[in-house]
């Protein structure tokens, strides 16, 4: 294949299939052409070698969801620098309609019904219309949505380049360098810095704090890994890096005696920090990532641990998570930490899916790995009868399911099995299976599923009349969002929680890394108020119970101990602490 044009990067190509779907999604194209896109999309993105390469070499095609149709576009791409299909569809519409479709919450089927019904095709004519109030005389649309329009825009989003990494996605990009510094002879230690640190939602880059006998041989070594699509090695202690897939990778190599100072700046977050800067000058210090400056000695303490650090600033050691300015600086001695859960806390998953509906792994599977993994007990909660993505469970399946399960509890030892049920909540509140088959299960998670787009008045009030039924024992995934793809839909979630605390309703802290919803913000205003979280995998396969630990983080981001947790609790327990049927 001749070599025409220089490579381009990951990250670019899945941005044009990206906007191959989205432009075809705005032509009316089927769902399955426009998934087409999406799914190489990501398989571009995730992929840890140079697509351009794989293309050059002949064996694209091993990456999933890479045909051959798609494999001529990229061989037209990387011959040319351009798609010709993707050249046609740009010139039916106008370049602001995708910057549109950027928008959380719009997307281009949205953004197509404004075109055609406002002649909207632009953020700026977005904006303007949403001050003119003229969007919700559109049907779907409504005065909170032209609140989050105005909202999102002075955000930034909708503009290129301003999209963030879901966190999970950025730390599996970085896992093989991080381990290939690890592995290093030259390398000491090795530690992630910034919000990935504090296991926040998503990142824009990542920091790597080390230190190594040998500087620039591990600095060296770095940049010329094949993870990178492209680095360089500034000076003796620092590198910079981008990943095939857009993330930025900054590495610092520091003396040992400073590496609690290195860590703790780069760690943030900035808040914090601003905030820990101006308490510590009020005692006549001065902090900096290069140590402690005491003006009453004139002495710069270099701190090898973070606990040197904050013990310098008469503060006890603050755990990465709990560092975002949000009242941590008040404590004074380690009693006012609180001991945040740990993944190992939990006794029980109560949220999974199997292959009676959209799951991959049978009723005994899922059990067995679970048991593997320690848990006490777990809940089968396929979907009900109306969730609106197919392999939907009907009342006569479900009662079939509900032998199934019990046949599998009375098998295993170890572990009970519950049956339960991720039921839908319908527009008007009401769920998708009758009360007296509810009744049947052990556990009920009631979810939102379809109709996203109803106003915060109405979404609230479907969601309150779903927490006061009787058989309904946890809030699933309560706003809907999942990480840079979907904002969550509009919710009062103050009442939200009142409603759980007054009802004896938990809400689940969904640990799927593209959700971890309820954020932790609301995590913390309902333990606050008393409100039990569940913290759930929203597993599909086996291999995903695992992802507890994201929900875990977003609790620990919150405060949460693990009493503030229901599944901390052996069932016998948590039993009792559930409404009355």
């Amino acid at each position: 294949m001749p070599e025409s044009t220089p490579d381009l990067p990951n990250a670019r190509i899945a941005e044009l299939f990206d906007e191959l779907g989205d432009l075809y999604e705005l032509d009316g194209a089927v769902v399955h052409r426009v998934m087409a896109y999406r799914n190489a999309a990501k398989a571009v993105r995730d992929a840890q070698r140079s697509v351009a390469a794989l293309t050059r070499a002949g064996t694209v095609t091993s990456l999933p969801g890479i045909g051959k149709t798609l494999e001529e576009k990229l061989v037209a791409l990387v011959q040319t620098g351009t798609i010709p299909a993707l050249d046609r569809l740009r010139e039916q519409f106008p370049p602001g309609l995708l910057a549109m479709t950027r928008l959380p919450g719009l997307g281009p089927k949205r953004a197509r019904k404004l075109y055609d019904e406002l002649k909207i095709d632009s953020l700026e004519a977005l904006a303007q219309a949403a001050r003119e109030e003229k969007l919700r005389d559109v049907k779907g649309f409504g005065p909170k949505f032209e609140e989050s329009v105005l909202a999102a825009i002075a955000a930034g989003h909708g503009a290129e380049g301003s999209r963030r990494i879901p966190m999970h996605r950025a730390l599996e990009t970085a896992a093989p360098i991080i381990e290939a510094l690890r592995a290093h002879p030259a390398s000491d230690q090795v530690h992630v810095a910034g919000s990935a640190r504090r296991m926040a939602d998503s990142a824009k880059d990542l920091d790597v704090i080390a230190t190594a006998s040998d500087p620039r041989a591990l600095l060296e070594a770095f940049a010329a890994l094949p993870d990178l699509q492209s680095a360089h090695v500034p000076g003796d202690n620092a590198a910079k890096g981008v990943t095939h897939n857009g993330l930025s990778i900054d590495v610092r190599v520091v003396e040992p005696d400073q590496l609690g100072n290195l860590l703790q700046h780069f760690t943030g977050s900035k808040m914090h920090n601003v905030a820990l800067r101006a308490a510590s000058v009020r005692k006549g210090l001065h902090i900096s990532e290069y140590g402690i400056l005491d003006d009453a000695t004139g002495e710069t303490h270099r701190c090898a641990t973070e606990e040197e650090v904050y013990a310098l600033l008469g503060l006890p050691y603050i755990p990465p998570e709990l560092r975002e300015d949000r009242g941590e600086l008040a404590f004074r001695t380690a009693a006012d930490v609180p001991v945040l859960i740990e993944q190992e806390d939990l006794k029980g998953d109560l949220h999974m899916h199997t292959v009676a509906s959209d799951g991959r792994g049978t009723i005994r599977e899922m059990a067995e790995a679970a048991l593997a993994r320690g848990l006490e007990y777990i809940a089968i909660t396929d979907h009900s009868a109306s969730h609106g993505f197919g392999n939907d469970v009907s009342p006569d399946e479900l009662r079939r399911q509900i032998e199934r399960v019990r046949e599998v509890d009375a098998d295993l030892d170890g572990i009970t099995v519950l049956v339960g049920s991720e039921v839908n909540i319908l527009p008007d509140g009401s769920l998708d299976y009758d009360d007296e088959l509810l009744a049947e299960l052990d556990w009920v998670v009631a979810s939102v599923h379809t109709q996203f787009a109803m106003d915060e008045r109405r979404m609230t009030a479907r969601i309150i009349r779903a927490l006061e039924h009787p058989s309904v024992d946890v809030l699933g995934h309560p706003t809907g969002r999942k990480i840079e793809q979907r904002a969550a839909y509009a919710l009062d979630m103050d009442a939200v929680i009142d409603a759980a605390g007054r009802t004896g309703t938990f809400l689940e802290i969904n640990s799927a890394p593209d959700r971890r919803d309820l954020h932790d913000v609301h995590a913390r205003a309902a333990a606050a108020l008393g409100v039990l979280l569940c913290i759930d995998s929203d597993a599909h396969g086996p291999e995903k119970l695992g992802v507890t630990g994201w929900g875990v983080g977003t609790a620990r981001r919150a405060w949460l101990t693990a009493r503030d947790v229901a599944n901390t609790r052996p069932w016998a327990e948590l039993d009792q602490l559930r409404k009355a049927r």
